[in-house]
């Protein structure tokens, strides 16, 4: 990865003594340290991810971070942001931040930006950065980050925490599958707790944080395997690592081979608490009742993308996925009772509270998804992973 900024120039002696432990790695060496320092990265979040990314790529040399977050350090805070003193609580989080990263190493430059990332301002501040590290904790964040790296062919670093797992993955341009060919959809809002709902152990942030900022620094020098194509997940409480592979997705609504998103947008509120309040949760045993019971079985909507329906499928289930499912409702408007399902749940869910808003009368959807159906009804059914 080259930004542009002079490389040639040699180490000062403090520089020498600083990198000596990369200038030993034949993978880095004096052309990576370089390359390093010529760098642009910039980190969406400067929280639990941000702060042990954004250390280890201060120290690495990495020339210049940016840093993009709107919220002030709390007390809370201090369980997992170690970027942050008690001295800092009340104080903006990237000119705190800032001041730690300059004070690690006074060669880096630290740019932040004291502000929301939405679609007005997502192009200009991502397309002068080399490489995009997102620590976010918001959904709609996540996929308005995706979509501006994939729309500026920027590579993305992705990472995520709840409770005591994370995961993480890494997008380059033509090289794979972005975040939404794994994730075509956002969760409804409110499905998934965020860190002060659910918690989060205070160290997890730190190992997945770590993670990110090794990748960058692998991408920068161009040493290792990258996360491409790959999901990894970490479970700290059996502290286990799993990968799953995923594929470029030929239908992705944004690096596919026929996008629909050609510009960035804010994603809407999918559905809020009074939509999910109105969805009716079965459970797979109820809904194996209605459907093998004396009464007209309800409509069951597969709301999986169509690769996955393919693989297996409820009996008389109809596919509609889930980003096409706000131009269809109309199809389902003449059914007294439809169910939404999918793998795990957190799809249908959504498009419950879709069709809750478009008018629906009592949506409902099954609990657990697909793989709960397996688990208590019928162990035999095959689950296809994700897209």
């Amino acid at each position: 990865m080259d930004s542009g900024a002079p490389q040639s120039a040699p180490f000062s002696a403090a520089e020498q003594s600083r990198y000596s432990r990369h200038l030993t790695l034949p993978e880095i060496g004096v052309a990576g340290q370089k390359k390093l320092r010529a760098a642009r990265v910039l980190l969406v979040g400067a929280g639990g991810l941000g702060s042990p990314s954004s250390l280890y790529l201060a120290a690495a040399g990495v020339g210049t971070l940016g840093l993009v977050d709107n919220d002030r350090v709390e007390l809370s805070n201090l369980q997992r942001q170690v970027l942050y003193g008690t001295d800092l609580i009340g104080q903006p989080k990237v000119h705190a931040a800032r001041a730690r990263l300059e004070a690690l190493n006074p060669d880096v430059r630290v740019e932040v930006y004291d502000i929301e990332l939405t679609a007005a301002n997502v192009l200009d501040i991502l397309s002068s950065y080399d490489l995009i590290l997102d620590g976010s904790d918001r959904f709609r964040t996540r996929y308005l980050v995706n979509d501006a790296c994939v729309l500026l062919g920027k590579p993305l670093i992705s990472a995520a925490i709840h409770r005591f797992e994370g995961q993480a993955t890494t997008y380059v341009p033509g090289a794979g599958p972005c975040y939404r060919c794994l994730f075509p959809a956002p969760p409804a809002d409110g499905l998934v707790p965020n860190c002060a709902e659910a918690g989060v152990l205070g160290v997890l942030p730190g190992v997945m944080g770590a993670i990110q900022a090794t990748e960058a620094i692998k991408l920068i020098v161009g040493a290792g395997e990258l996360l491409i194509g790959r999901l990894l997940t970490y479970n700290a409480l059996s502290l286990k690592f799993g990968e799953f592979r995923f594929g470029r997705r030929a239908d992705c609504p944004v690096c596919g081979d026929h996008p629909t998103i050609r510009e960035v947008r804010d994603l809407p509120e999918a559905c809020g608490a009074d939509d999910l309040a109105a969805v009716r949760r079965l459970d797979p045993r109820t809904l194996y009742a209605l459907l093998s019971g004396p009464h007209k079985p309800p409509v069951i909507v597969d709301v999986r993308e169509p690769r996955e329906f393919a693989v297996a499928h409820l009996p008389a289930s109809v596919n509609i996925p889930v980003r096409e499912l706000e131009g269809r409702l109309a199809e389902l408007s003449q059914h007294e009772t439809v169910v939404f399902v999918c793998r795990s749940g957190a799809r249908s869910l959504t498009a419950s509270g879709m069709a809750h808003r478009a008018g629906m009368r009592k949506p409902a959807h099954l609990e657990g998804g697909l793989l709960a159906w397996a688990r208590d009804v019928d162990p035999s059914f095959e689950v296809a992973p994700v897209g």
